[in-house]
Order: C-alpha cells, then structure tokens, then sequence
C-alpha cells in the first residue's frame, strides 16, 4: 500500500514555481460576448471575413450561402461523367420510393414525385455534401400519416389533409433553417389493402425479390445496383403483369391516372388560420427534427469515409430552406436519406450535381412517363415499404448498443415498445424522458474515484482502472468528474465525507498511518456555481473539525475567479491550492515527512 518508489521533492520550491494564478479581470460585457460566442457560434462561421474588402467579402458571402460556387468552377466532365450515373442510379430508386412513401403518408402518389424533384435542386446549390441523396423517407411519411392523422382523416378530408402536410413540412423547414442560422402504425392498412389470394401473392412475390435483392447486395457490395434497381424492377414487372393479364379487372387494384406535369404551387394552401394548425405546427417540429438529424449524421458518415468536412450550419439551412421551398411547390417533407445516399455513395457521385440529375430523370418522369404507372398494383407500393420497414429494425445495432452502454439500449427499447404498444408520438416522448432522465442523472450524481500514483511516475489514475496505483500513506486523493452545481452539491459533500470515512476505517483496520490530508483533483469541474463554493467550505470545516487538511489541484480558470470573488482562497490559504496532483503529493508528503522530526509543528498546522 506504500509508495517506496516516490520521492518527495521540497514542496517550497515547488511552490514558489508552479503556483496557480487567478485569471485577470475582464469587462462584463467581452466576458458575455465571448460566453456567447463559445455557446452559441463554437466554429465561428464568420471568421473567413475578418479583415477582407467590401467586394472579398461579397464573393465569400455568396459562397457561404451557396456552396456550390466554390466547387462550380472546377467541375470536370470526369465529374460530370460520374454524377451521370449516379443521379441515374438513384432516380431509378427515388421514383418508385417517392410514390410508395407518399402513400405512406396518406397522399397521393404524385407528391412522391414532386418530392423529388424541387427539394433536389435547393440543396445542390445550398448543401454541403457531396453524396446525400434527398427525397422522401419512410419514418417522415409515417410520423406524418400519424400525427395529422389523429385529427384530419385523409379519405374523408383529403384536401385538408394534403394543406396541412404541406404546412407540417413549412414549419419543419422554417425551424430547421433556424436551427442553422443561430397514432398508430399504418403498416398494417397498407399490407392488407386487399384481400383477394391474387394479390397477396403478387405482394409476397415482390417482397420476396426485394429482400433477396437487398440481402445479396449487402453479402457482395460490388452489386450494390441490384438492390438500387429492385424497386423500379418490381414497378416496371408489375406493371407489365397487371397490364398483360387485365389483373385489374380481378380484384388487383392499381394506382390509377397520375397527372402530367411539374409541380403546382402550393404557397396558397399554406393553413395558418385553422383549428388544425397547432397539429401541422407539432408534426413539423416532429418531423423536422428527426428529418436533420438523419440527412446530417447521413452526410457526415459519408463524408467521413471520403475524408471531406461538411457544415453542420450549412446543412441546417439548405434542408430547412429546401422544405420551405418545397412546401410552397407541392411537396412534403424532405432529407438524406441513408439508403438513397448509400446508393449514391456507391455509385461514385462525385458532387451534388447527381441531386440534379436525379430531379431532371424526374422531371421528365412527370412530363412524359406519369401515364405508364396506371396500371401499377398497389401491392408492388406495399412490398416497397414493407421492405422499407424491415430495414429500420436493426437488431445488430440493438446488439451493440446493449455491448457498449445498457442506458443506450434502454432508450432505444423504451422508444420501441412506445410506437408498438401505442403510437410513434408515445415512442418519441419515451425515449426523451430516459434521455433526459439520464442526463439529470449524470448532473446530479457525478462521479468520484479515489486516485493512486502509478509506479515509477507523477502520473494519478483512477485506482479501479488501474490496479497497479499505490495509494499515498496519510493523503487520500478524490477526482470529481463533473462540475459543481447546485444539483449535485448536497450529494458530494455526503459522498466526500463517505470516501473519508472508509478510507479511515481501513487504515485503522491495517495499522497504517493516519489520514492527515485529503486532496481534491478539480482538473475534471469545469465550472462552480454559490451552492458548490458552499459545499466546498462546509467541507473544509468539517475536515477542519476531524484534524484533515483540505488540499486543491489543478482548478481551471472559471473555478479559480469564482474561489477568489467568494474569498474561498484566502479562507483555504493559497498555498494549499496546487497546480497538478503530483505536487500537491509531493508538498503533503514533505509536511508529512518533516511533522515526524517536529510533532509542535504538526499540531500547530492543524490548528490543534
């Protein structure tokens, strides 16, 4: 339990070294100007004008806005090349997903369509990324059939309920764009849509080839176009099927007459004076939260496999403006989403510019080709999305959350039996209350550990972790893991106290020495507020009161003002506050060491 290996070197020079300074006094209002900076802009966006022209900062402001012009005037036609066959690839995915989604959502299946050609365009000039795929998605589409559809029913309303998704998908952009400047499961409606044996073995049929599809694809990356092409495959064979053996006329029903034609507008059939405007207003915060979160942690995956940096502000802005714009041209909410983009990925886009030539392979798709889709089975849409569902269960990620952090797997369980048992509202609010719960947890119960010195070194480490630290005869050395808050105060100065009082049973149970100091490693408390300065002297009288020296290390800056302000240093003394671990060791064990020769001394330093 000793430390035979340790030296103790005179804590008097130590001191007059290493001493730890308060920081200097700052105007109050460069103090709040820099706190908020820190809070609020952490990447200082608008770093890149400082000290540039009037016309500089024109063009770099431009850019900053549209980020395609800093890519735009090295575009190459080997780039072009690429984009080509990716925007091809994933416009042969974004049809058929864009009119099944739509039904997802209760909409017609056209919107689909006008989903993925508008929003496409917005983000090639405004987004950052070079290989999100945007379109539609099924967890939007199903949140939005949910939500609206506890208060307006899409067959007895459907123009109602068309406004208000285009209202949804309003506010969803407006607060994803602001972000960036500063019910129940309708599966089962869908899959049992008909009942008749024809078309329930059509459906099987078509699921049966897209999972089988996206199961070989995933075994042999190489192959990712089969999985990209089933889809389109099944609408072009069902189709044909449905066409060639009049299966309509037998109980399979089809989509029925699209109408030709780009997008109309829409901003008119914005609802901001209805009844039914606090439930686009909900399902637009809703859905627009869970829409950014999966677009940016989209792009910044691939991004991260290609070794480039995307703008988080940037990406806030470009897919809450492309919503904006898109619920202004009939199209409901938009993003990234991962299958799409893994497409694109794979496919070797090279630039947003395949965004573009998705949304043209659209565009001609709604002046030329919405006719070929009347005779389309209904079941082909519902296979499509079961096999959309199928891959949101992801039971390896289930598996390596519960390897990695039960709390995690807690959540995500939580979320899960909330939107099987009840509705995806039921589910969102589950899993927020184990997350906020977890973080008052955190919060209110920080973690301490008692430190010990590796062999042969200055180095304190946790003694759990690392077995092989020895504690320090007489000095007990305690790390705080958190800041000090009011939350948490009351339960550190019952902890400390705990950690002291064990720490003295098992010495008096060894025969060791004594317990004379006990230290505390603030390296960890980024910030103190009154009621942890109050814990802190409560601390120090209750040591006091036991014959213990309260001894500081490594106090960061905005620990140190509020000590000095609340007069705290001059109450523990400054020589008892210490810069590192190390040397808070070395100046206790050297009055430790010279107590022994000097017994008066010992007393009288602790105020016997």
């Amino acid at each position: 339990m000793g430390n035979a290996d340790y030296a103790y070197p005179s804590a008097k020079v130590d001191r007059g070294y290493h001493q730890v300074t308060v920081p200097p006094p700052q105007p109050f209002f460069k103090s709040l100007k820099y706190s908020l900076k820190e809070t609020f802009f952490p990447d200082d966006p608008l770093r890149q004008f400082k000290n540039q022209p009037p016309s500089r900062k024109f063009i770099l402001g431009m850019r900053y806005i549209f980020p395609f012009l800093e890519w735009a005037p090295r575009y190459s036609f080997q780039f072009f090349k690429s984009d080509l066959i990716s925007g091809i690839t994933i416009a042969s995915l974004a049809i058929p997903q864009g009119i099944s989604y739509a039904k997802l959502a209760n909409l017609p299946p056209i919107y689909g369509l006008y989903s993925s050609f508008v929003p496409p365009l917005i983000y090639a000039m405004m987004g950052t990324s070079r290989d999100l795929a945007v379109g539609t998605v099924a967890v939007a589409s199903l949140l939005i059939a949910s939500t609206l559809g506890t208060e307006v029913n899409a067959d007895e309303n459907p123009k109602l309920y068309l406004h208000l998704a285009f209202t949804a998908t309003f506010f969803a952009g407006v607060l994803q764009a602001s972000l960036g400047l500063l019910s129940n499961i309708i599966l089962p409606k869908i899959v049992w849509l008909q009942w008749r044996w024809e078309s329930s073995v059509l459906g099987c049929c078509f699921l049966l080839f897209l999972l089988i599809a996206k199961h070989f694809s995933k075994k042999k990356p190489k192959f990712f176009w089969i999985s990209a092409m089933a889809p389109l495959t099944s609408v072009i064979l069902g189709t044909l099927l449905v066409y060639l053996t009049h299966a309509e006329r037998h109980g399979v029903q089809v989509i029925g007459q699209l109408k030709k034609g780009l997008n109309p507008l829409s901003a008119g059939d914005l609802v901001f004076s209805s009844r039914y405007m606090m439930t686009a207003i909900k399902t637009g915060m809703i859905t627009g939260m869970i829409a950014l979160a999966e677009g940016i942690a989209v792009g910044r995956s691939f991004a991260m496999f290609k070794n480039y940096h995307i703008d988080g502000n940037k990406e806030m802005i470009a897919i809450g403006v492309m919503n904006i714009a898109g619920s202004c041209t009939s199209c409901y909410l938009t993003t990234g989403p991962f299958s799409r983009s893994a497409v694109n990925f794979n496919a070797g886009c090279k630039t947003a510019v395949s965004n573009i030539v998705m949304a043209v392979a659209v565009m001609v798709t709604l002046l030329c080709l919405t006719p070929l889709f009347h005779y389309t089975p209904l079941v082909v849409l519902s296979s499509l999305i079961i096999s959309a569902m199928l891959g949101l269960i992801d039971y390896e990620a289930a598996i390596h959350l519960w390897k990695v952090d039960k709390f995690d797997f807690i959540v995500c369980m939580g979320a899960y039996v909330g939107v099987v048992f009840g509705s995806v509202e039921i589910g969102l609010v589950i899993g927020v209350v184990i997350s906020l719960l977890r973080v008052l947890l955190f919060v209110a119960r920080p973690r301490t550990s008692v430190l010990g010195n590796i062999p042969n070194s200055m180095i304190y480490r946790n003694v759990d972790q690392y077995p092989i630290a020895n504690s320090i005869p007489g000095i007990l050395i305690l790390e705080i893991d958190a800041p000090i808050y009011f939350a948490n105060a009351s339960y550190l100065r019952e902890r400390i106290s705990r950690w002291i009082n064990e720490e003295e049973d098992k010495l008096k149970s060894s025969g060791e020495t004594s317990l004379q100091y006990f230290i505390l490693d603030m390296g960890a408390v980024g910030n103190i507020d009154t009621s942890g300065i109050s814990m802190l002297e409560e601390v120090k009288k209750t040591a006091d009161r036991r014959g213990l020296k309260l001894v500081l290390a490594n106090p960061r800056a905005e620990v140190m003002k509020k000590l000095n302000k609340s007069n705290f240093i001059e109450n523990i003394g400054q020589e008892w506050i210490h810069l590192t671990v190390g040397e808070a060791v070395a100046a206790c064990s050297f009055m430790l060491h010279s107590h022994k020769h000097n017994p008066a001394k010992d007393e009288s330093e602790h105020g016997v």
